[in-house]
Formats: structure tokens, sequence, C-alpha cells
């Protein structure tokens, strides 16, 4: 199923419309070019959210321009478009470039290390970027530096490449890729490590996070390696073993999981999730805390209200000891983007709550 001219001469037309009109929705409007042009099919449009499939496999194949142009309409005219357009804050610490290689491939990462280490044991975060974005992108859109800066703490990016996914998705759906020790989480282990060997990092304190695919790889990574990650960050990401091919990601992105491996160790984590989420369902939000729920002694719901921003519904599970073993934020009204990020990134909402402190605050209870 291959896109044809006259969906493409629909999405040109719609990126001149948006140019002219900066606050429509942009999403609704490609996904409505999508649905009159006759050769698109349900699959086509799953990845046109951002899930299309590493290599151009299966059936279909999406162009790796497409998903490129929804994530730059979402830049400049998302929410808070105004606001993308204004300079970025300028950080007084280094973003520095790195590579890492190992027998299942080489990835690059960005390094963010705040003006005030001085060499000091330090937290580290791994941020996993979602479809479609990179380290930059991510880092503008979450404000981890920025937190960074306020905490002492080193971020690293893990960086998708285009030769093994072409919109830039940690292949979290392919088998290999689930496995300790193999494939894409093998690598983002590596860059983890070779981190704390080039500085100065508290081994009990590095904690990894991501969103949408890259939350689904955080899920995979918490769980492979419980040993070297203390705590685990997802925002509308997905469950570990919750697809074993495409097929079965798309569907899994749809709520309709079918896993094959469910793990038995629980791991303390947070999930953020949007309960408008049309790309990946919010069962998955669900799904996420079923052990750490199960590993709890108490639990509580507390509602809240971000001032003139989103409600929200937050329930804690705490273990016999008082300690958080898990944290769900059900976002209402919110769709598949960072909640509480800057429009200077894609797949952003800022209308929060800002899911980067309170990961950041969540972690700090787990070292």
């Amino acid at each position: 199923m291959n896109l044809n001219n006259k969906l493409f001469a629909q999405m040109r037309a719609a990126t001149r419309n948006l140019i002219k009109k900066p606050q429509v929705d942009t999403n609704k409007v490609i996904q409505d070019a999508l649905k009159n042009a006759s050769a698109m099919s349900q699959s086509a449009q799953a990845q046109m959210r951002g899930f299309s499939q590493a290599n151009g496999a299966a059936n279909g194949h999406m162009p790796s321009d497409v998903p490129d142009m929804l994530a730059e309409l979402s830049r400049k005219f998302g929410h808070a478009g105004a606001a993308a357009n204004e300079p970025a804050v300028l950080l007084p610490g280094t973003f520095s470039d790195a590579s890492f290689t190992n027998s299942a491939g080489t990835r690059s990462y960005k390094l963010y290390v705040p003006s005030s280490y001085k060499g000091e044991a330090a937290a580290l975060v791994v941020m996993l970027h979602g479809c479609t974005q990179d380290p930059d992108d991510f880092a503008k859109g979450t404000q981890m530096n920025a937190l960074a800066e306020e905490t002492g703490c080193l971020v690293v990016y893990p960086s998708q490449s285009r030769q093994a996914n072409s919109s830039r998705c940690w292949n979290w759906f392919n088998a290999v890729d689930q496995k300790r020790d193999q494939g894409e989480p093998s690598i983002i282990a590596g860059i983890t490590r070779e981190v704390m060997g080039k500085h100065k990092i508290d081994p009990a304190q590095v904690y990894v996070a991501g969103l949408s695919a890259g939350g689904a790889m955080a899920t995979i990574m918490g769980t492979l390696y419980p040993e070297l990650y203390a705590a685990v960050g997802v925002h509308s990401g997905l469950p570990y073993a919750s697809a074993h091919d495409l097929p079965s990601a798309l569907a899994a992105m749809q709520g309709q999981l079918q896993r094959q491996n469910k793990p038995g160790k629980a791991i303390p984590i947070i999930v953020f999730h949007g309960d408008k989420d049309h790309t990946v369902h919010p069962t998955n939000g669900d799904e996420l805390m079923v052990h750490a729920r199960d590993a709890a002694d108490v639990m509580a719901v507390e509602p809240g209200r971000v001032p003139n921003g989103h409600a929200y519904t937050r329930t804690t599970h705490k273990g016999s000891d008082g300690k958080l073993q898990g944290e769900h934020w059900v976002i209402h009204g919110a769709g598949h983007a960072w909640s509480g990020g800057s429009a200077h990134g894609t797949y952003t909402d800022g209308k929060g709550p800002d899911a980067s402190r309170e990961m950041l605050r969540f972690f700090a209870t787990h070292r």
C-alpha cells in the first residue's frame, strides 16, 4: 500500500493552509487528508501518528518525509505555537555529542552535564525520545536539561538512527529488541554504562524514561536491567512484551494487548498518559501499573488541576514501608504529548502537569 500522489497533494495543501493559520489542530488536518485518500489503510494511519516500522518491513511502506513533515508542523503550529518561535533559553552546562558501538550496532547520543557538576557522584537520567524526534528536540520539549541545572543530575539522550528505523522509532516491538544483551537494549545499556564510566555517577541513582516508542523502550530497559536502573518513567508508552511484531504493535497501541511473556518482578515506575490519546490507548498506562499495584500495600487516589491547565488523577501505590512503588497520572483531556513540555519541542502539551519535574521527584525517592 503506497501513499499515492493524491495523498501527497492533499498534505501539501494542508501544509500551506497551516502556515497561514497557526492555531489549527495540525494532527486533525493531516488525518482528514489521510481519510480522503483511498490508498491509505488503517496500518498506515497508525504509522502516520508516529509508529512506522523499521526498514519498510511488512506489506506497506511510509516515506520517511511524511512523519517528519507532521513533526515539523507540530513544532511550529502546535500548542503554544507562538512560544516555539521565541529563542530557546541558553543553559550554562555542556551538551556534547558522542557515540557507542557494540555487536548490535552503533548509536549516537548527547549528554548534558550541568554547570554545577564538579566530579562528585551524581544521578544519571537516560531519556529515550519518541518517533520522528532526536535528542535536541526531546531535550527542548521535556526541558530536562534545565531541570538538570536545578538538581545537579546528568542527562543522556540516546539517538535512534534512520538506518534502524526510518521514523526514528525505537523498535520496541521486535523480538530481538526485547531481550537482555541483544539488539537496542544492549546498545542503550552500553551507552548508560559508558557515561557511568566517563563521569562519576552514583550507581544507585540511574534512571530511564521515555515518550511513546521511547516510553515502551524505557519499560523494556527497566525490566531487563533492574540492577542498572533504579526506577522508570513512561509517558504515553506501552508495557513490556506487549507486542512481538508490527501487527501486534498496532493492536497494542489500540489497547488490544496480547502479552507473550509477562514479567513477574515489579519495577518502581511513574506513568503519565492522556485520556484523549488516540495514538497509544490509555489502557496501556493502566497495564504498566499492574506489578507496582500488586506489590504495594496502600493505594491512594488524588484528583487535581493545574491552574489554567489540565485536570488530572494521580494514583499512588506504596509498600508497607511507605515507599512509593508506582505513580499513575491520568491527564484529562490530554493527547499524545509530553505533559508540561515546551513548545520548542515536538509532541508537547504545555497545559501540564509537569511530567519532567514529577519524574525527577519520583526518581529521587529511589536510590
